[in-house]
């Protein structure tokens, strides 16, 4: 597990800040984004990331090769496949193209102008693309695992170097989940969760989520999985690995 820690942060060391820094959008969508994506698809990460610095929630269903779960669903609704897939019930937009649906998700709820870096359309997917190098096919190959009857919730942000080894084990077994970011507004978020509870260091965010989970569990640390289908709440990435593949293991 330290070995698989370290290589996810190599890769949020690369992408720097990106998918950790959160400036809530102006315009919260009434009904869930839908996402059709792989982990560690670079084109995908892109799209997550800027989820996370809009601070919005999504519906994720995912589709790696040799997916047989959603990855038929997809080829109906868009004709192809290629990913990421957005479907926004709110609008009745469904798009493919990685920065397109940057620009559509900080044009429609965002309100604002597209920050500069994502004018750099080319260099954030070369990043995103050095980014995906040091977890090789981690989160990229189907080995699918039970659906649940009711979508498990992660709290989580892109760049958590913790929450990207969940992710990817809920692609390879193809469990639907719904995104509840958790990016940072705060300096006092940067600081390690063991550091701040040493210190009792309790940053009160302006999140909603990471204000629900502060309430429900009396701390916040990413990543977070609660499965309403037993009513578990999960902290620590090796533990909510464990408890996925005991439970929804094929």
């Amino acid at each position: 597990m330290a070995r698989n820690i370290a290589g996810s942060l190599l890769s949020t060391l690369v992408r720097a800040s990106n998918g950790i820094q959160s400036t809530p959008a102006v315009v919260k969508p009434k009904k869930m984004l839908q996402l059709y994506d792989i982990e560690n698809c670079p084109y995908c990460r892109l799209v997550r990331e800027a989820l996370t610095e809009l601070d919005l929630d999504a519906e994720i269903y995912r589709c790696p090769k040799q997916g047989e779960r959603f990855r038929p669903e997809l080829e109906a609704r868009g004709c192809k496949s290629q990913f990421p897939y957005l479907v926004d019930p709110n609008t009745g937009t469904e798009m493919y193209e990685s920065l397109d649906i940057v620009a559509y998700l900080f044009e429609t709820y965002g309100q604002r102008t597209l920050p500069l870096k994502w004018r750099a359309g080319k260099l954030q997917t070369l990043g995103s693309m050095l980014a995906s190098a040091p977890r090789v096919s981690r989160g990229m190959q189907a080995s699918p695992g039970v659906e649940p009857e009711y979508l498990l919730e992660l709290y989580s942000f892109e760049s958590s170097p913790y929450a990207r080894p969940v992710r990817e084990l809920l692609c390879e077994m193809e469990i639907p989940y719904v995104l509840r970011n958790c990016g940072r507004t705060q300096l006092q978020e940067w600081i390690l969760p063991p550091v701040r509870k040493a210190l009792k260091i309790t940053p009160r965010s302006e999140l909603a989520n990471r204000l629900v989970l502060q309430d429900m569990e009396g701390r916040v640390s990413i990543p977070y999985l609660y499965d309403p289908n037993s009513e578990t709440g999960l902290f620590e990435s090796e533990d909510i690995m464990q408890y996925l593949r005991d439970t929804y293991g094929g």
